[in-house]
């Protein structure tokens, strides 16, 4: 019996995905829940598993495709034994050179409906799928490539020949000098999962009316007492006392007294949440990821500073999962650990609020009407203005760094 292999739920607002690669072939035996295939998200990377024991009998999604949630990737065979694959004898060419006959291996529906509506030739579009599979973002790249540029002057009759198209990335060698300085360029195509994160960042900017205010907060009192009971709190809990506890617990509070950056705009609705749900930045070699600490106000300084730990570790590894990465009512990003200064962070959708925090800088302040240096961060909140005032949104940061500069405030909850 063919089972499918289809896309999976991908979580709270994500509908697509994209074909990263195929760890089996057509053919392969394959064993149950054994990863057959991976997908990217712009929040995650998730490999789907085999539904049954068998052989993988069709693929018809190849790498770089688009695929949306419910779309049929591929099949197995349950119950089939993998034969061995006789030597494959050339297929020759076609004389009118056909996309339908001419290509091996076969189309998949998405290539083969693109190539039919250009009417273009697969055979001569070169191919960076498995096996030599042609991939939809082959097709995409070789029309780009041989669309002629704009010109202001007149049109030029073509040459009887056409030339090949240009390959998808130009090293510096291929392009020609600039006559003035000698220097070369280097030109890559943007990857569909860059491409998509690059338009869910911009549909948020398009969506909200955002806007970001800032504070600055005196870091001194809770630098030392992070170093009066560091390495006692290591001893107890077996993890490091950082500063992120302390914020998460911090914009907790905050969030109590002002529901309206804890919630979220659904049509002609406000939802204000009642729960606590803070998603933290998480840079990984792929991107940023955002994982959810769930029920944050319920948790210890000890269970936020190791479950923040364990984040970065998976995150690192690709090991995060999508249920652990949707549904937050709040983001926390630290730029600061990559020394950044100051900056205006981005909502992270449907959210209305996000606390960015910086680096820690010391600088001469007034205190007591004297100078004196102290080790000082600039905090910024972006929010979005259609549902958090900017008095709501100024008093917030305000009440993050009262109970910062002054940490025994979130010992007793004032």
């Amino acid at each position: 019996m063919s089972k499918p292999i289809t896309v999976p739920s991908l979580g709270e607002s994500i509908t697509e995905a994209i074909v990263a690669r195929w760890f089996k072939s057509v053919g392969d035996a394959v064993a149950l829940d054994e990863p057959l295939v991976e997908l990217e998200t712009d929040k995650v990377t998730i490999e789907v598993s085999s539904p049954a024991g068998g052989v993988l009998t069709e693929v018809l999604a190849d790498s770089g495709e688009e695929v949306e949630v419910g779309a049929l990737l591929g099949s197995v065979e349950e119950g089939a034994a993998a034969a061995e694959k006789p030597a494959e004898a050339p297929v020759p060419k076609p004389a009118n050179g056909s996309a339908e006959t001419a290509e091996e291996p076969a189309l998949s529906p998405a290539v083969r409906k693109l190539v039919e509506e250009n009417n273009l030739d697969a055979a001569a579009i070169p191919a960076t799928g498995p096996k030599g599979r042609l991939t939809k973002g082959d097709v995409v790249g070789f029309m780009d490539a041989a669309r002629p540029a704009p010109s202001a002057g007149p049109a030029k009759k073509a040459p009887a020949a056409t030339a090949p198209p240009p390959p998808a990335f130009v090293s510096t060698e291929d392009l020609p000098a600039r006559p003035e300085d000698g220097r070369g360029e280097e030109r890559v195509r943007m990857s569909r999962l860059r491409r998509l994160i690059a338009e869910r960042l911009k549909e948020a900017q398009n969506t909200a009316a955002m806007l970001t205010t800032f504070n600055e907060i005196d870091m001194t009192a809770l630098m030392a007492l992070r170093s009066e009971y560091r390495d006692s709190f290591l001893k107890k809990h077996g993890v490091k006392l950082g500063f992120m506890s302390f914020f998460t617990k911090a914009a907790i509070g905050a969030l109590k007294e002002l529901p309206a950056v804890n919630g979220e705009i659904h049509g002609d609705e406000i939802i204000y949440k009642n729960y606590y749900d803070v998603g933290v930045a998480v840079g990984t070699p792929q991107g940023l990821v955002v994982p959810i600490l769930r029920d944050a106000d319920k948790m210890s300084f000890a269970d936020i500073e190791a479950r923040i730990a364990d984040f970065g570790s998976r995150a690192r590894d690709g090991k995060l999962t999508i249920q652990e990465m949707t549904g937050g009512t709040f983001t926390i990003s630290n730029g600061g650990v990559y020394g950044s200064m100051m900056s205006m962070p981005i909502l992270n959708p449907p959210q209305s609020g996000i606390l960015g925090l910086h680096k820690i800088e010391k600088r001469p302040v007034v205190v007591d009407n004297e100078i004196v240096v102290r080790s000082m961060m600039y905090v910024a909140l972006s929010y979005d203005h259609r549902i958090v005032d900017g008095r709501e949104a100024v008093t917030f940061l305000v009440r993050i760094k009262e109970m910062i500069e002054d940490p025994q405030r979130l010992l007793i909850d004032v």
